[in-house]
């Protein structure tokens, strides 16, 4: 049976501890009682553990099963450009779903202009999301949730193989991953698209097309991860 998971901070002999607001929406909107057995897991181990106390401000779980670990999964980075915010948030919270190791937010030239500064004090409610999406789908590890991160910085990264997506054309994207390929960063513009500035400044990224069609910014961002996480899961099997 499917147990829904919660993270904690630690497990420390054998006992794990949510206190404050997390520990609030356990006992007052999910009614966790004592002797109820859920998943934690303290971002490194998967447990089977069963609660303790559970107080307005304070569940303690004592772990019953250390649960083994998870099959791997495919290395993805996302790189998205800054789009609103709601957008972006919507994004993040699919990504997650949908299994990407990192999201790192990007400022391109034509995102719109003040969410550069403001994207700082957005970054903890980012993280949340990512939290709360990894505990509704059960992932048993966190995505990171990076800064904000410069253009030229973002054409740094290391990774399998990065991907550079570009509404103007490209090599199809389920073409570009090579047998063999565990990790790959894929960097996705904003509404308005890539300038041909930052066209030429990613020349060393493989410039791929997710089709005819022009997409919305979160949707292209989505429409890439999941096929390149199809992509990277036939090229592990076949590699074995």
């Amino acid at each position: 049976m499917a147990r829904r998971l919660f993270f904690v901070p630690e497990v420390h002999s054998g006992f794990a501890t949510l206190r404050g607001d997390d520990a609030k929406h356990l006992t007052r909107v999910l009614r966790v009682e004592p002797g109820q057995v859920y998943q934690i897991s303290d971002n490194r181990s998967l447990y089977l553990a069963e609660v303790d106390t559970a107080h307005k401000e304070l569940v303690s779980f004592r772990v019953t099963e250390k649960l083994p670990e998870p099959a791997r999964q495919p290395e993805i980075s996302l790189f998205a450009a800054l789009i609103k915010f709601d957008h972006f948030e919507w994004m993040i919270e699919k990504a997650t779903e949908l299994g990407v190791s990192r999201i790192v937010p990007v400022a391109a030239e034509r995102s719109d202009k003040g969410l550069d500064r403001a994207a700082a004090k957005r970054l903890d409610r980012w993280r949340r999301i990512a939290l709360e999406a990894s505990q509704q789908c059960r992932r048993p590890r966190l995505p990171e949730v990076a800064g904000l991160t410069r253009f030229d910085e973002a054409l740094s990264a290391d990774a399998g193989m990065r991907l550079f997506a570009d509404e103007t054309g490209g090599t199809p994207l389920l073409d570009a991953v090579p047998v063999g390929c565990e990790s790959a960063a894929i960097l996705v513009g904003p509404e308005g698209g890539w300038t041909v500035a930052e066209r030429m400044e990613a020349s060393s990224w493989t410039t791929v097309s997710l089709g005819p069609n022009v997409l919305r910014a979160e949707t292209a961002a989505i429409a890439a991860i999941a096929t390149l996480r199809m992509r990277l899961l036939h090229c592990h099997y076949l590699g074995r």
